[in-house]
């Protein structure tokens, strides 16, 4: 995978390919688009891509405010939708008019909504440990709304302070991390290498501590349906047996999918780090038939 630049209209995002954006594609093979989650970057995919290389166009990006893509303006904070239009501007430079979306997580939500406003540039879905937007009652819209801009306090307060915070080595990042996320720091390697910085013998995590601010307002379980039962590409769930229980409390009646099959493999939150080999068996198993 080679490194890449997306030039939007407001920020630049780092990605990575294993084809060229400035030629046409003249191979036959599918064209898998990968998008993380929150606080992660495109390496989380890294030993995924190792497995699917030579069957697939591959590319990633890191959102903006992760890995290597800039964060955004000072004036400006990580709303939801906005990813949405990030990933729009992303697939209009790509050599092809159609993807197959591959999401993490935050990467999942983004990919499914995505989707359903343009489902002529997606082929296929394929989430993993992620699948529709987050939802609330309406009744709790006022609290959101006090706990978003409480948190956007609580950073101004402390961003100095955040962005002064170092760690001594790449090992205790690699451990902090490794903690958090409760993988071993075998599987977490690439992630942290992207997702750090060295600077006068100190280590600094890369990410904008903006991304840890609330949302100011979040879905309906209605409007969360109206997004996922009007997706007419396959959906295909890889969930771990150890990751959200939601994500296997049968989603395809709750949001009225259309067309849905899951896989539950051994592992957590992030199985595709703790089972690639299966993982990524399970994508090629997924696509192949679709294309055929």
């Amino acid at each position: 995978m080679e490194a890449i630049t997306f030039r939007l209209a407001e920020i630049e995002l780092a990605g990575l390919a294993n084809f060229s954006l400035s030629a046409p594609i003249e191979n036959n093979k599918p064209v898998l688009l990968f998008l993380h989650g929150w606080q992660d970057n495109a390496a989380t995919f890294s030993t995924l891509w190792q497995r699917l290389d030579a069957d697939f166009n591959l590319v990633a990006i890191d959102l903006p405010g992760h890995g290597l893509s800039q964060s955004r303006s000072e004036d400006n904070y990580y709303h939801f939708f906005d990813y949405i239009d990030d990933l729009h501007q992303v697939i209009l430079q790509l050599p092809v008019k159609s993807v197959c979306l591959v999401g993490h997580s935050l990467g999942a939500i983004i990919s499914s909504c995505y989707c359903a406003a343009y489902p002529e540039h997606v082929e296929q879905l394929i989430l993993i440990e992620g699948l529709a937007p987050v939802v609330e009652e309406p009744t709790l819209a006022v609290q959101r709304l006090k706990q978003g801009l409480k948190s956007r306090q609580q950073y101004r307060k402390q961003r100095e302070r955040r962005k002064a915070r170092a760690m001594v080595s790449f090992d205790e990042a690699l451990q902090l991390r490794a903690n958090v996320n409760g993988l071993p720091t075998t599987c977490l390697v690439p992630v942290v290498e992207r997702a750090t910085v060295e600077r006068d013998g100190k280590w600094y995590w890369r990410h904008d501590h903006r991304l840890r601010c609330d949302s100011l307002y979040r879905m309906t379980l209605s409007q969360a349906q109206a997004i996922m039962s009007s997706i007419e590409v396959p959906i295909y769930s890889i969930v771990g047996s150890h990751g959200f229980p939601i994500l296997r409390d049968n989603p395809q009646q709750k949001y009225g999918i259309k067309q849905f099959s899951q896989v539950v493999v051994a592992g957590g939150h992030h199985c595709h780090l703790e089972q690639p080999d299966v993982v990524s068996d399970c994508i090629q198993g997924f696509i192949s038939p679709q294309r055929d």
